[in-house]
């Protein structure tokens, strides 16, 4: 069964815009529980509801469509980044349940490795998995809705950075472009493979490399590309610089992206990041890493500045390709610039 068939886009690039997705919450109505500490508001990776007096509970749900061709592959991917929400919050996967989508007249061999490259990445990361929910549907779809844990002290949230600390993004950017460029056929196959094995990592080791840092901010890096989670992260009073020449990228991603191998995701990131950074001081291909939609992508973690050093020697035992790439300053005329070195 070709999983690409009948699908017209796959993996976090299928999110909604940002934009379209802000229009949509904005009427709904907020909690009154004081324990529900984390809610949709800030665009979290996860909700988090307090237990008791020490521990909370991180809660999640992603799916997405297939975007590559192995079913045993896109399971293991999709439930890689449905996992990644609890890492990024500072928690542990506890339990997960299935989420999928299948055609009526699927192959149902395909059915049962997607299946079972979930239940592989979930054991991986010590969560079982104890059921879920089915429909038919004409495309595929798959995810997880994952419960964690975290101690109510140790939450990390996405959107809270100071000022002096230092930024670090965990994997390579640009695995959208390398996808497009496998569906036109023009993708080498290392560069595809390596860009499978990228999303098919957890964020595990990273997130345990954290805890022993002064964090003040973390998420993982998926749809809405590195600028749209930037800008996010940035809140309301903070800028974050970015060096562009310390991104970590994928090998042949500006090569691909130079032929205009880049995804339709990519663009509505570009047209909903329009004042929030001003990217026209970059090359073409550059600024399309910046927008592309990452599958599975990596933690982008605020740090302290006399810490930075130290988180990401760590880090980069298990994520070899991590790296600084940015630090962060008191809010100025954008959430984001881009230039200038890292100091």
């Amino acid at each position: 069964m070709n999983l690409l068939s009948s699908c017209t886009s796959g993996g976090c690039g299928a999110k909604i815009g940002p934009s379209e997705l802000a229009r949509a919450l904005v009427d709904l109505p907020k909690s009154a529980d004081p324990r529900l500490l984390v809610g949709f508001e800030g665009s979290d990776d996860a909700a988090v509801y307090q237990m008791d007096g020490e521990h909370s509970l991180v809660c999640t749900a992603d799916f997405f469509p297939p975007m590559v061709e192995d079913p045993l592959t896109y399971g293991r991917i999709a439930a890689a980044n449905a996992l990644s929400d609890v890492y990024a919050m500072g928690g542990r996967p506890l339990l997960a349940l299935n989420l999928l989508c299948f055609p009526q007249r699927g192959e149902w061999e395909a059915l049962a490795q997607i299946l079972q490259g979930g239940a592989q990445k979930a054991a991986e990361a010590g969560c079982p998995i104890a059921g879920g929910h089915s429909i038919y549907d004409h495309e595929v779809k798959y995810g997880l809705s994952v419960t964690g844990i975290v101690r109510t002290s140790k939450v990390i949230r996405n959107d809270t950075p100071r000022p002096g600390d230092r930024l670090i993004l965990t994997k390579r950017l640009g695995t959208g472009i390398i996808l497009s460029a496998r569906r036109a056929g023009m993708a080498a196959e290392d560069a595809y493979q390596e860009a499978l094995e990228v999303m098919q990592r957890l964020n595990r080791d990273a997130a345990c490399a954290m805890d022993g840092y002064d964090v003040s901010a973390a998420t993982d890096v998926t749809g809405f590309g590195l600028l749209g989670h930037l800008r996010e992260m940035a809140g309301q009073s903070t800028t974050l610089a970015i060096d562009p020449d310390s991104l970590p990228l994928q090998p042949m991603a500006l090569a691909y992206a130079q032929e205009y191998l880049t995804t339709a995701a990519g663009q509505r990131n570009r047209n909903a990041l329009a004042e929030a950074v001003d990217v026209d001081g970059l090359a073409r291909p550059m600024q399309e890493v910046l927008f592309d939609p990452q599958t599975s992508g990596g933690l982008l973690i605020a740090v302290a500045n006399d810490e930075a050093e130290g988180l990401l020697a760590l880090i980069r035992r298990t994520d070899p390709h991590a790296a600084m790439i940015g630090t962060v300053h008191k809010r100025g005329e954008t959430p984001v610039t881009i230039g200038g070195k890292i100091g």
